[in-house]
């Protein structure tokens, strides 16, 4: 997540009260409307959820939910309704999401048969305050890319209640915000849990949209920087502000609040079966945004760290992997000639971490322009980067993402940079890959966030996504 180019722009667009086109229609627990505007028709997604899906008519919803007698005659624009529909297309092409993703060696299992994670990140759907059209889009263009897996964040810290936000501080104390412009701005609730009231349920959600969609989540629970809150919010409302950064890993006070936040959006979504991962954090270091690292932060700081909270994760969480969402530092000082990523200075060991067993796959991050390798020799560098983090993934028999990577040069220069480093995960065996970031052409006008990286429908490595994913699927 690249810290240094995302605004926190934290804006809030009401949900419609009518069951809008995506909105939800039906479904056990669900107590609200359950007639869809005209050209849409309520289909059910599961059990607990149903949607209004772009038609030609309307369907009787099941028994299991609550009839309501009123309706919407609010039909959408015209440029709407065919976006929309381009949406309905690309989500009835997708197989129903059943079974929980594993691991097998270096490779990623769904129900038993080999599943290939290739995608992008979209850190902004759900913090954005984006409406249901506009979600929907989104993940109909990132399905259309041929991506399988999305990473976004899960996490929003704020000490003014306004906007989208899924964690309040007011002094020490810290509420999780579970209404429509909180976790239901996120996503659906777990199946064994009550929906929140009628007036505060989120119409549609970025689960929702994802699932519709056929794409998996990995979810970053909480950030190093302080875009949307993040460590430093725990360390400065509970213990004052000064402190170093990384006292958000050693206190006891800050982990035990972390955890408590954990097990609330955990425990919300435990069957769903959406969500591929947790993450323990987007890019832990000894240092952030707004505070040093201490004299004494280390590697074991982050290690030890790691392995407390995915083993918590995983005592209240069977059916997820986990892993860190690291940028995949080494710690071998003096090599590389002393290049900062390998130093271990950052308070990132890779290969360490790689072999906690609470932490079912490894991550890193690869930006060679901005960490120093800008100019003809990045490509190169990342060719060796990648490779470094192969030869880890083989000697500890467990799966690595390159979650995150990215240039800011554009068009066919860019498109043929990615193309080398896409052939150099297939001939290095590594396990897949995450693009930073999906862009879309919205449903209301105006493009999603563009931090230099973003790659819209338009852009040459667009295509390129999809052929990509063949080759990795073909190769095994």
């Amino acid at each position: 997540m690249r810290s240094q180019d995302l605004l926190p722009l934290l804006v809030w667009v009401s949900a419609a009260v009518a069951v809008d086109v995506w909105g939800q229609c039906g479904g056990i627990n669900y107590s609200g409307d359950t007639v869809c505007v005209a050209g849409t028709t309520c289909t059910v997604l599961n059990d607990y959820y149903y949607q209004c899906v772009p038609s030609t008519g309307t369907t009787t919803v099941s028994s299991a939910t609550k009839s309501s007698a009123s309706s919407s005659t609010t039909v959408k624009s015209s440029s709407s309704s065919t976006r929309a529909s381009s949406s309905a297309s690309a989500s009835a092409s997708q197989p129903a999401q059943t079974g929980f993703v594993k691991t097998s060696g270096t490779r990623f299992t769904l129900n038993g048969s080999p599943f290939t994670v290739v995608g992008s990140n979209a850190y902004w759907p759900a913090l954005l305050g984006y409406n249901a059209a506009d979600i929907n889009q989104a993940f109909a263009d990132i399905a259309n890319s041929g991506a399988t897996v999305t990473r976004t964040m899960g996490f929003n810290e704020v000490t003014s209640a306004s906007g989208i936000y899924f964690h309040l501080w007011n002094g020490k104390t810290a509420t999780v915000n579970t209404g429509a412009n909180g976790l239901g701005a996120f996503g659906e609730r777990s199946p064994f849990l009550a929906w929140p009231t009628a007036d505060t349920r989120a119409q549609d959600t970025l689960v929702a949209a994802a699932k519709a969609h056929g794409i998996r989540l990995i979810v970053a629970l909480t950030n190093n920087w302080s875009d949307f809150g993040g460590m430093d919010v725990y360390t400065n409302q509970l213990l004052g502000t000064g402190l170093p950064h990384d006292t958000f890993y050693t206190n006891p006070t800050t982990i035990a609040a972390y955890k408590s936040y954990i097990q609330a959006i955990v425990t919300r979504y435990l069957n769903e079966p959406t969500i591929m991962a947790w993450e323990l954090a987007n890019e832990p270091r000894c240092a952030g945004s707004t505070s040093v690292a201490s004299a004494t932060c280390n590697t074991t700081t982050i290690t030890t760290w790691a392995a407390d909270i995915s083993s918590y994760i995983k005592s209240i969480d069977k059916n997820h992997l986990v892993a860190i969402g690291d940028e995949g530092f080494f710690n071998q000082p003096g090599s590389h000639d002393y290049d900062y990523v390998y130093q271990g200075s950052a308070g990132v060991d890779f290969a360490a971490n790689m072999l906690i067993s609470s932490l079912d796959f490894g991550t890193f991050h690869m930006y060679p322009d901005a960490w120093g390798h800008s100019g003809t020799g990045d490509v190169a560098w990342g060719q060796q980067w990648i490779n470094d983090h192969a030869a880890v993934m083989n000697s500890t028999k467990k799966p690595v993402l390159m979650e995150e990577f990215g240039l800011t040069n554009s068009g066919t220069t860019r498109a043929g940079n990615y193309a080398t480093w896409y052939s150099t995960v297939l001939s290095s065996g590594l396990t897949g890959d995450l693009v930073w970031q999906a862009g879309s052409n919205l449903a209301n006008g105006g493009a999603s966030p563009n931090d230099g990286y973003a790659i819209y429908p338009s852009d040459p490595v667009y295509a390129m996504i999809g052929q990509h994913a063949a080759a990795v699927k073909a190769r095994g």
